[in-house]
């Protein structure tokens, strides 16, 4: 059983070197954050036009 995990771990480890799971979306920030929220003053969304 041992031995099963260790070779499990290592195709884990070598599948990310390989095809690593970054997903930019992930770590970008969508809509406005708290600071432009309060200097907007509100909610932070207003009609487009």
């Amino acid at each position: 059983m041992n031995t099963v995990s260790v070779l499990t771990r290592y195709v884990q480890v070598v599948r990310g070197l390989l095809r690593p799971t970054y997903h930019p979306e992930r770590y970008y920030m969508r809509g406005p954050g708290p600071a432009c929220v309060r200097r907007m003053g509100g909610d932070g969304l207003q009609a487009g036009g």
